[in-house]
């Protein structure tokens, strides 16, 4: 039950498409806190559970990529681990709340994290499932003392946090 696919790239879901309501961000340049470019929004992930968009898949600029070897944050009580990004790693997961938009110059902006905190997340290829186990060392790298330590795999109220909080809609709305 724990690798049942419960995400799904909005393009895999004939019947779902961004609420009238809602910006359709794909494409939008992805900005840090202190402004500089960190990538594009390549898709939208949602939650099938929660009939929602949930993170935004982002592709990082080639620039924020770091080449050979990299040592990803994880918790100090699971011992030291090594990670390294792969050819082609080079997306990542943000949480649709961590982010304010910028209609007028088509950006979305992740007011929480600096340029710093996008290089130092374990990134996966374009189009891979993203699993629980991704999304919970995400999470932890960009809010710690807020991910539970074993949270259910299947827990409907994963996503209830401030950090999925719808913020793709529309200011004229």
């Amino acid at each position: 039950m724990e690798n049942e696919k419960s995400l799904y790239y909005l393009e895999e879901l004939s019947a779902y498409k961004v609420a009238s309501e809602d910006c359709d961000v794909r494409g939008w340049e992805v900005v840090a806190a202190d402004g500089r470019a960190v990538g594009t929004v390549d898709g939208l992930l949602v939650h099938k559970q929660a009939e929602r968009v949930v993170y935004l898949d982002v592709e990082l600029n080639k620039d924020l990529i770091k080449t050979g070897h990299e040592i990803y944050a994880v918790p100090a009580n699971q011992g030291t681990h090594d990670f390294i990004d792969k050819d082609g790693e080079d997306h990542l997961i943000l949480p649709i709340g961590m982010v304010d938009l910028d209609e007028d110059g088509k950006r979305v902006v992740a007011n929480e994290m600096s340029y710093d905190s996008f290089a130092k997340i374990k990134k996966f290829g374009k189009g891979a499932d993203i699993n629980r186990q991704y999304e919970i060392a995400a999470l932890r790298s960009y809010l710690p003392s807020t991910v539970a330590d074993d949270p259910s795999p299947i827990d409907k109220h994963f996503y209830d946090g401030r950090e999925f909080e719808n913020r793709l809609q529309r200011k004229d709305r």
